[in-house]
């Protein structure tokens, strides 16, 4: 074949990889592959990746036949250097053509800041791509990194399952190449059970070759396919099918030829909450539950065969009878864990450790109970609040003792709301210890009642305070237990609920209960636990601040101050609001700026109106009393844009003021009576936002 550009074809052919791992690993083939065409200096059209459980792959459209040459130019030693004084070349210019693989005489002269060096072009013709492909393809599969290894036989190369054929084509010819004992050639497989090898002349004919070997290698058709037999399924017999992304994902990567089928199963199973019934069919069979109109669970879920159509009711049944059994055990667990009594449950969580350095879940819970008690008081809760806080709290984590938590970890929260309804718990503290897990993950709700924020937050709070206390700080993307997560979890409860506490108030709190436990926790200086945190906390306020205004105003608000965080956001709005709304800010902002420079060389004096000499001394002083007194109620009423504006009425008599004044005069009194006018002034502004940060 002569054209100038081919396709490449490059397959590896697994035993059955783990679907978690596929995404990344067809992700990461891609990546690789177009990092080495580059670096290879071979031009391409694009790229497309296919994956299925035992096969990875990728297809690059019109590549060029051979690398592109490339020309260097080089620098050498300056030219005092690179010649004697009879105007010969020097060793060391000799040694510099020698290195780049030149003759002395194509050498050359060029100026490069005022100074003369000695050059040299160097120019490397591109290779045949068919010369480089077969290491560069066998150095890119073993280069593939996943979460886990496995090694085969007596092969020395470690993957994440063993490779059992590489289909390597670049256009009509086959890249040679072998890998753990596998020589690559133009043959792929179809379905394990319902396709046969086929033999590829190109690269272009691999989708549609395997796909009549019942193999649907491209990922998007394969989802769309499982996605509109489900909706299908659902229309055919009015069913509501919730499609769960993550399930989607998995079964995408566990099948190769997908066909849906619906089962059922017994309507006994239906008494046990629905929630339960649907972890077990995701977790444990892969399945999609099946909803009526108004989102009960029917005894019917739907699942994804790897195959065809043949023989679709001896499949249901068997899938059927494995369910039953999972649903059998889903039903005895969950019998089970009604008799065993709230407080029993509770004692035995003296026994299960929350982290060696920061005690049992029996210590956290006592913990838990002593914050939440005392963020109630603080919130202002009503006693009939306070007493759903303190039973909520005292008993939150006793459904982690159970069985059904035990096989399923993700139902926690949801089972001990489910278990003190029927124990005769009131409704409102169930609820609570449901939604003291929530938020759960980025993009989930607040707790919908103030009784499960509290705790909440309590719980949050009791993790990040006693993991920093012992040193347990994220970096990177290392973050075992989630701090991050339950932080910004944290920072979204209070805004929500509008919660009247600050940030420092409430690290204060979580360090004096860790203190007053028997737990030994803090480590470090209580002192160096609360910069931490305040800093910590400070990357998720302003991750909050960046969604809706722009990284000055955000800094210029963060820089006076943000452990009020609701106070913080709605100084953030009316500032980003009044940039983009008043033309003239820049013209205030100059003039605040002004103040708060001059402000900073202030001795701390009182001011002295009898000092003033200037009426524009006087003017200023009497305008900032008015302001500053509107200012604090405004602003500590929530205010903030109203607070502004009351800022901005300084602007006038500030202008006239540098305009008639010496602020610096030679008189050491009438001197510090000024600097104290601007910096009581300026403690206003700053208390607002640092208007330098402010870019224009």
């Amino acid at each position: 074949m002569t054209n100038e550009h081919r396709d490449i074809l490059l397959e590896i052919g697994l035993e059955e990889v783990p679907a978690r791992f596929m995404r990344g690993a067809v992700e990461q083939l891609k990546d690789k592959i177009t990092s080495w065409l580059e670096e290879s200096r071979i031009t391409y059209q694009s790229v497309l990746a296919y994956a299925t459980p035992r096969r990875l792959a990728v297809v690059v459209l019109q590549a060029s036949a051979k690398q592109q040459d490339i020309s260097e130019e080089n620098r050498g030693p300056a030219k005092k250097i690179a010649l004697d004084e009879q105007g010969n070349w020097t060793k060391a210019a000799l040694g510099f053509a020698r290195s780049q693989g030149v003759d002395p005489d194509e050498l050359y002269f060029k100026e490069l800041n005022g100074v003369e060096y000695v050059y040299a072009k160097r120019s490397t013709a591109g290779q045949d791509t068919m010369s480089v492909l077969p290491d560069g393809l066998r150095s890119l599969i073993t280069s593939l990194a996943f979460p886990k290894n496995m090694r085969w036989g007596a092969y020395e190369l470690r993957f994440v399952r063993p490779i059992r054929w590489i289909t390597a084509l670049f256009g009509d010819e086959v890249v040679e190449l072998e890998v753990a004992g596998v020589k690559s050639d133009r043959t792929t497989y179809g379905h394990r059970f319902l396709g046969k090898p086929v033999d590829l002349q190109v690269p272009a004919e691999y989708a549609d070759r395997l796909r009549e070997q019942y193999v649907i290698a491209d990922i998007e058709e394969r989802k769309s396919m499982i996605v509109a037999q489900i909706q299908r399924l659902a229309e055919e017999r009015g069913w509501q099918v919730p499609i769960n992304e993550e399930l989607l994902e998995e079964v995408l990567f566990l099948v190769e030829y997908p066909t849906a089928l619906y089962g059922g199963f017994d309507e006994e199973f239906l008494s046990i909450p629905q929630e339960v019934l649907i972890t077990s069919m995701r977790e444990h069979q892969r399945y999609f539950p099946v909803l009526d109109g108004e989102g009960k669970l029917l005894p019917y879920f739907i699942t994804v065969r790897n195959g065809d159509d043949t023989s679709l009711e001896q499949v249901a049944k068997g899938n059927e009878k494995v369910l039953r059994a999972r649903l059998s055990d889903a039903k005895f667990f969950y019998e089970e864990d009604q008799k065993l009594p709230i407080e029993t449950a509770m004692s035995k969580l003296e026994h299960v450790v929350f982290h060696e350095e920061l005690g049992t879940i029996g210590d956290k819970v006592r913990r838990i109970r002593q914050t939440a008690d005392c963020l109630a008081e603080i919130c202002g809760l009503a006693d009939e609040e306070k007493q759903v806080v303190k039973r909520a709290a005292a008993i939150c984590k006793f459904d982690l003792v159970t069985q059904m938590v035990y096989e399923f970890p993700e139902l926690q929260g949801f089972m001990g709301m489910d278990y003190a309804r029927k124990a005769g718990e009131s409704e409102a503290v169930a609820v609570a210890i449901h939604e003291h897990y929530q938020p759960r993950f980025s993009g989930d709700a607040s707790p919908a009642t103030r009784a499960g924020a509290i705790v909440s937050i309590a719980d949050k709070i009791d993790t990040i305070a006693g993991c920093f206390a012992i040193g347990i700080i994220p970096t990177g993307s290392q973050d075992p237990y989630a701090l991050r997560r339950q932080a910004q979890g944290i920072v979204q409860i209070i805004l929500d609920h509008e919660l009247p506490i600050t940030l420092d108030q409430l690290f204060a709190l979580a360090l004096d209960v860790y203190q007053a436990s028997r737990v030994e926790a803090l480590k470090r200086d209580a002192a160096e636990i609360t910069r931490d945190l305040m800093e910590f906390f400070g990357l998720r306020v302003k991750h909050i601040l960046s969604e809706f205004a722009r990284y000055d105003v955000v800094d210029a608000v963060m820089t006076s101050g943000y452990a009020d965080v609701s106070a913080t956001v709605r100084r953030c709005r009316a500032l980003a609001d009044a940039v983009q709304e008043q033309a003239e800010m820049k013209n205030i902002c100059e003039s605040f700026t002004r103040v708060m420079n001059l402000a900073q060389k202030s001795q701390g004096d009182v001011i002295d109106a009898q000092l003033f000499q200037e009426d524009e001394e006087h003017q200023l002083y009497q305008v900032w009393q008015e302001v500053h007194d509107n200012f604090t109620r405004l602003l500590g009423s929530g205010e903030a844009r109203a607070a502004l504006d009351e800022l901005t009425r300084l602007t006038a008599p500030i202008t006239a003021y540098f305009d008639a004044v010496m602020v610096m005069a030679e008189d050491e009194r009438i001197r510090n009576n000024r600097l104290a006018l601007l910096h009581a002034i300026a403690a206003d502004l700053s208390s607002f936002a640092d208007f330098h940060k402010l870019v224009w």
